[in-house]
Formats: structure tokens, sequence, C-alpha cells
């Protein structure tokens, strides 16, 4: 189970350094489970702190790895190509979401319900979605090296445009976080929670695990 704690912060104040501030002393979480090490054995070091205002829930990643990667361009494109990290919540147990970012921003939303098709998120939704990369906007090819990077993303209740949902105050939900880069030398695909599937699989809400919205 993870305790999401509630920040007071008003949106009119809601700007990048205000919220690390408010969140400095928020403990971070470790995306850090190999689930398929035979096949995939690399793990870059990764983790977030989460958090709530009623309005919104901000995930703060926290990211270092041998190679960064960045070519899509578009929001709802194949952002998980590229060094990407993902949080994935259910509200019920018949629908789930998948929030995907690139490290330069790049959103993916998409809403799955039972055996239907996935639906994304359309334009009007992913603006409402607050991305502070700090490795900025720009695309780039491969880059080798050591490379510590940080993704603040900051989502808005409305976000979740098929649920209905007024606030996140105190809320039980089920979800997951991870971090992959398919299109990377070395792909990695790390978990929070562990997955137990044979293949690289993260649309698995069976092994999200239990969130509490303060």
């Amino acid at each position: 189970m993870l305790f999401i704690p509630f920040i007071n912060i008003k949106e009119k104040n809601i700007t990048l350094p205000s919220v690390v501030e408010c969140m400095q002393n928020i403990q971070k979480n470790s995306i850090s489970c190999v689930n398929w090490p035979d096949s995939y054995p690399s793990a870059p070091e990764v983790s977030f702190k989460i958090a709530h205002n009623g309005d919104n829930v901000f995930i703060h990643f926290f990211v270092s790895e041998d190679e960064i990667l960045a070519k899509v361009s578009e929001d709802n494109g194949a952002v998980w190509t590229d060094s990407c990290v993902e949080f994935f919540i259910s509200f019920d147990d018949s629908s789930y979401y998948n929030a995907e970012f690139s490290c330069i921003g790049k959103a993916l939303l998409g809403y799955k319900k039972g055996q239907l098709e996935a639906m994304h998120a359309e334009t009007p939704v992913m603006n409402q979605i607050k991305r502070y990369p700090s490795l900025g906007y720009g695309t780039f090819e491969k880059k080798q090296g050591g490379f510590k990077w940080d993704l603040l993303v900051i989502i808005p209740v409305s976000a979740y445009w098929q649920s209905g949902l007024e606030s996140f105050k105190g809320i039980q939900a089920k979800a997951n976080f991870y971090k992959c880069g398919d299109h990377l030398s070395t792909p990695h695909f790390l978990s929070w929670n562990p997955i137990k599937t044979e293949k690289p699989n993260f649309h698995k809400p069976e092994y999200f695990k239990e969130l509490i919205f303060e």
C-alpha cells in the first residue's frame, strides 16, 4: 500500500519551484523490480515522489541511466520507445488509465475497460497535463554517458475523463509505476510493484498495488 499525502497548494501558485518545495519532505519510492532478469537485466536507478492537492496529482520522477533517447515529438505517440516513465492507475475493478511520459515530457494517456479497445485522451485533455522535464522539451537521438534527469508531471483530476472524479481526496485506487525504453541500445522494463508474467507487459492491473489518497 502507498499513502499519498495532501499538500496545500493553490492552483494559482502551482509552479515547478513551489511544487518541489511542497514535496521536499515526501519520501521517494523506488522503481526497481527487474521482472525479467534473464532477458532484460538492465536496471537504471529510478524513484518517484507522489502527492496531491485534491485537484491534481503530482508525480516527480528521478532517473539515473547510461543512455537517453527522445525521438517522439507528439503527444500520444510511441513515448515508451524513448527514455520513459509511466503511471498506471485504476479507480475501479474494471478499467485503468496508462499515463506514459518521455524524458522530454511528451505524454500518452490511455483508458482501457475490460476487453474493449483502448481509448486515447484527446488534445484538450492532454493539454491539461503539465510536464516539467529537466532535459528540456527538444527531441534528440541516443546519447551515451552518465545521465541524471527528473520529470515533474501534474495530472488534474479532470484528465481521468472517463471516471467522473471530482477530487482525489479520500480516494482508494490501485496503481503501478514503471520505467522503460524499448528502443534504447539495452532496453529495460522496471516496475514499482512486481509483475509475474513471462514477457514484459505493463498492462496487467492484477499486479497493481493499493493507493490511498489523504
